[in-house]
């Protein structure tokens, strides 16, 4: 009960974040959009939020785990104009472990620092009247380049790329390859905390993203975490 009451305080602040983010884009973008991508589209609440606020004439979501997979596709079997891909997105094809824990929205493809301090007193919290210790468990999942895929559909835009796979975001803008030069927008988070064992930091993806021409144009930390939210804008738009 404890953990589905904290998971409900961390979605109502998640709320207020994406409606600031929206407002962003609102102020931004005028018209219809051809195509947004969401990685790591956990049950859909970005794909409703840009959805109800934006007239889109693609949607394309991708989530590696096959357990929120089966929610998302239920959750948004309405929404005519989305396509949903049960992969992940990194560097290269392959298959990987993907560390699905209790509290969803915090599964990932990369190694956890089970001892830090962050690990340790998230787990106090989401497991505060449980006897058990809330643990990763490890499931096969299929990771695929986005340029790939984005050849597959025949896709030449991007308005919106947005990011959310809990440490792995460089390696899914890496594999975009020449087609970030097709991409308005990256949005992003990043972890700050020392719980997600990652091989890069955020001046390594603002340097990528700045030899590429884009900019950071929004910034915002989210409640309760050492995690920001980026949003890059490509200067050739």
């Amino acid at each position: 009960m404890f953990l589905n009451l904290a998971k409900l305080i961390l979605s109502f602040f998640d709320l207020l974040d994406r409606k600031k983010i929206l407002s962003y884009f609102k102020r931004n973008i005028k018209g219809q959009l051809k195509c947004c991508i969401d990685v790591g589209a956990h049950h859909g609440q970005s794909i409703k939020s840009f959805n109800k606020v934006f007239k889109i004439e693609k949607l394309i979501a991708f989530e590696p785990s096959q357990k929120n997979f089966e929610i998302l596709s239920e959750k948004n079997k309405h929404i005519k104009n989305l396509e949903i891909f049960n992969i992940g997105l990194g560097e290269k094809k392959e298959i990987l472990n993907f560390k699905q824990h209790v509290e969803s929205q915090s599964s990932t493809l990369i190694k956890i620092n089970d001892e830090s301090n962050y690990y340790k007193r998230k787990n106090f919290y989401l497991n505060f009247f449980n006897k058990n210790k809330i643990q990763f468990y490890n499931v096969k999942v299929k990771i695929d380049r986005l340029d790939n895929i984005l050849n597959l559909l025949k896709i030449q835009y991007i308005d919106i790329l947005k990011i959310d796979t809990e440490g792995y975001d460089f390696n899914v803008i890496k594999g975009l390859g020449e087609h970030i030069k097709n991409v308005k927008y990256i949005y992003f988070e990043h972890h700050f905390h020392n719980m997600l064992i990652k091989n890069y930091t955020l001046s390594n993806i603002h340097n990528y993203l700045e030899k590429k021409n884009f900019k950071k144009v929004f910034k915002i930390k989210m409640y309760f975490r050492k995690t920001f939210e980026y949003i890059y804008l490509n200067k050739s738009f």
